[in-house]
């Protein structure tokens, strides 16, 4: 679809079953203060909720693109591109909720940025601590080894939430929730790959971004409140399975095979110990510490779809 000339941004949310927190999202996003006409597109991915009613009757302006099935992260954005006029195109979770002047700074820093591919902003807690918004690119250091210790041990090569910024930088990644991605640089890539289901789509789009020649920049004037997991924490097994299926997904396409079964074999391994010693501490505690009693179902959930091969089956729902 061509540009209209009256549309700046348009803003892309996808959904499913999250209605509360969609009407907030959507709240906040009307309240952004944009130099700029904007539009505003929800893909509902199969919602079982009053989702679609609730954002039609609190937000009448909304495009709502309901796709009948979960299609995924990645296939839900590219589907909603199709409908997108705006120059720029703003990617916010339902679990985030915008600052007013957010999208305004973001927009501001792609317009004065020409080869700025995508920027994402400083994302906050409820009480205004921050979180990690941008990431190293996954490595077998990372994914392997304690990437908390990495953080304190190699500052510059594995950066953290406590690292203060105050200009605009350049990043290896950005976290998701918010992200501003430029038209040009989208529709140059093809938009997200559609192999991923959910989790990493936009760590594959930064790496991608870079070696075409785009920035990859996050901007900490510009901020969002995101309620970190609310969206993933309803299915948690499922979305734990994808989260490792979209690892070796990722190590496949760009370290290639030997790598990914090198982290799989350790991560493996990691899975049958961490599943071990929690059996038997919920067996000392016959159960009685949820914590504890969820943590070892997930890990053994995880553990037995590894010893299965990591089927595909397995995940979040694709009805």
């Amino acid at each position: 679809m061509s540009m209209s000339p009256e549309t700046v941004l348009s803003v892309i949310v996808v959904n499913r079953n999250t209605s509360d927190l969609l009407v907030r999202c959507l709240d906040h996003i009307f309240r952004s203060e944009i130099d700029g006409e904007f539009e505003v597109i929800v893909v509902d991915n199969g919602s079982g909720d009053d989702s679609v009613e609730r954002a039609a009757r609190h937000h009448p302006r909304t495009t709502i693109i309901e796709a009948g099935r979960n299609l995924g992260f990645a296939a839900a954005n590219n589907r909603a591109f199709e409908e997108t006029h705006g120059e720029f195109l703003l990617l916010v979770n339902t679990d985030a909720m915008l600052r007013p002047d957010c999208g305004g700074k973001l927009l501001n820093l792609m317009r004065t940025s020409p080869r700025a591919g995508m920027a994402g902003p400083q994302l906050l807690n409820e009480d205004g601590s921050p979180q990690t918004s941008y990431e190293a690119v996954p490595t077998l250091a990372t994914e392997t080894l304690n990437r908390s210790l990495l953080k304190r041990l190699f500052p510059a090569r594995y950066p953290s939430k406590f690292k203060n910024l105050s200009e605009p930088t350049p990043v290896e990644a950005l976290i998701g929730a918010v992200m501003m991605i430029r038209r040009d640089a989208w529709i140059e890539l093809r938009g997200f790959d559609e192999d991923y289901f959910f989790f990493l789509e936009e760590t594959d789009l930064a790496v991608r971004m870079a070696a075409a020649g785009w920035g990859v920049i996050h901007e900490p004037n510009a901020s969002a409140v995101h309620l970190q997991g609310a969206t993933a924490n309803t299915v948690k097994t499922g979305a734990r399975i994808e989260f490792y299926r979209s690892r070796y997904l990722f190590f496949l396409k760009h370290y290639g095979a030997r790598s990914m079964n090198v982290l799989k074999g350790a991560l493996t391994a990691n899975l049958a110990i961490n599943a071990a010693f929690l059996g038997m501490l919920n067996a000392a505690t016959r159960g009685r510490s949820r914590s504890v009693s969820e943590k070892y179902l997930v890990r053994r959930a995880l553990w037995e779809w590894h010893r299965a091969g990591c089927p595909a089956g397995p995940g979040l729902p694709r009805d």
